[in-house]
């Protein structure tokens, strides 16, 4: 059955293999469950159901893009665009979480028409080959870069920006977690070396092994003062749903006696619209491309299933009770594990509707287990890098920045608009022009330029 639905033999893999793959992504991805209610609740949402929002609104969307599009990628509310919620409309804004909310509401519905109408795929094929083998290598070096900063291995530094972790100052915490996350890079090297199948996922269990023994022998003392938590699990399940009624269908009950002006909601919206939208569509780009999904025009075949799961996802986790729903970068480790159909999908997605129930267990697991695993990915999104012909200046000069602007940009959407405008300009000023920039280019050349303007 599992063989003739997700077609497992056609695209050369296997149900252990999609298993395995499905697990390591949700286990890349988990740190969500963690980080979206810490996010969300300083707009005065409730934690607990925030959570639980997080785990249905993942497990939705992750099925939906198994059943709709048969690919490997997973769903979770989006990194950037929930901070954008609770920090920019609600605390910056003065918004109520609720008029938030219907702003992802009204966003996703948005979503769907353009999903039902061609014009997220289109633009996804508009986009020239060589920045989708830019975008791949860029949210590579977004993921690893990611991972440094969970591990603590790269910090703030006043002077520099970010610097390297000094091991020195609060070793048995801080530093211990750093070195542990340094260990378990090499581990999880090691079993790719020896193409053990699930080495990322087994490196990820073996840091968090390592970091369980180090605390019960004093080596790792936790403090979250430092945001170093106990890696011991203390409680393995719980059953109480109850919380959710705190957040689920609340966005129909925002005052929009609250709304200072329409045209200021507007732009909330299309601001949700313009991220999610380019940092999905880079997902996909990036992750498909190293899966060798793209066809030999570049194009990615049942896109618009894809595109329709992101959407119902988003609109689904509006109505629960969280930020805008986007398909994960971190899709990445799963399809490097060998995943490359739904039901890596599904897996995944079965693994976040359990969460709500072993959420206490999940959310044991500490960053600097699974960060070596995004750190690894990062290395293995590198290779489309030879993609780039970057003899000629035209093509290389629009990739590299595209590539270097999502991790100094920290921001998968805006690396692809640099490129977007890069490629256009640099093809315009040189008279080259000419069948190399579609019409469709032009305009979200325009566009992403007067977002720069005006937003």
């Amino acid at each position: 059955m599992l063989e003739k639905f997700f077609k497992l033999k056609e695209n050369g893999t296997d149900i252990k293999t999609e298993i395995l793959a499905g697990i390591t992504t949700f286990m890349t991805m988990a740190y969500i469950l963690a980080v979206n209610p810490n996010i969300l609740s300083a707009s005065g949402m409730d934690g607990n159901a925030v959570l639980l929002a997080t785990a249905f609104a993942s497990f939705i969307g992750t099925a939906l893009m198994a059943l709709l599009a048969n690919y490997p990628f997973a769903l979770a509310p989006g990194m950037g665009l929930n901070a954008y919620f609770a920090y920019s409309v609600v605390i910056g804004m003065g918004y109520s979480w609720q008029i938030a909310l219907l702003a992802v509401l009204v966003e996703g519905i948005i979503f769907i028409v353009l999903s039902a109408t061609n014009v997220r795929e289109a633009i996804f094929n508009a986009i020239p080959l060589t920045l989708k083998s830019a975008v791949s290598v860029g949210i590579g070096l977004f993921i690893a870069f990611i991972g440094l900063q969970n591990a603590k291995l790269v910090v703030n530094n006043d002077s520099t920006l970010i610097t390297y972790q000094t091991f020195k100052a609060d070793f048995n915490s801080v530093g211990m977690g750093a070195l542990l996350a340094l260990i378990g890079v090499i581990i999880t090297a090691f079993f790719l070396v020896k193409k053990v199948k699930g080495g990322i996922l087994f490196g990820i269990l073996a840091t968090w092994i390592l970091g369980i023994i180090c605390e019960l022998v004093g080596l790792y003392v936790p403090n979250p003062d430092l945001g170093m938590y106990s890696v011991i699990p203390t409680a393995f399940v719980s059953f109480d749903f109850s919380a959710i009624g705190k957040t689920f269908g609340q966005v129909f009950a925002a005052d929009f006696s609250a709304l200072k002006n329409v045209f200021e909601f507007c732009v909330i919206v299309f601001s949700f619209l313009f991220v999610d939208i380019f940092d999905t569509l880079g997902t996909l780009i990036g992750v498909s491309s190293k899966a060798d999904m793209l066809d030999e025009d570049g194009k990615l075949p049942r896109i618009k299933g894809a595109l329709m799961a992101d959407a119902v996802a988003t609109t689904a986790g509006a109505v629960l009770g969280t930020s805008t729903t986007t398909t994960y970068v971190e899709s990445a480790s799963g399809v490097t594990a060998g995943g490359r159909t739904g039901l890596t999908a599904m897996v995944t997605g079965l693994l976040f509707l359990l969460a709500s129930i072993f959420s206490p267990l999940f959310l044991t697991i500490p960053s600097f287990a699974t960060a070596p695993a995004l750190i690894i990915v990062g290395f293995y999104m590198m290779s489309s890098v030879v993609k780039v012909n970057w003899e000629d200046p035209l093509e290389g000069v629009p990739a590299f920045l595209c590539l270097i602007g999502m991790p100094l940009c920290y921001s998968i959407s805006e690396g692809i608009a640099i490129g977007v405008i890069s490629w256009t300009l640099l093809h315009l000023i040189s008279g080259k022009s000419k069948g190399k920039v579609s019409v469709l280019m032009y305009v979200l050349t325009v566009l992403f330029i007067c977002k720069y303007v005006f937003l």
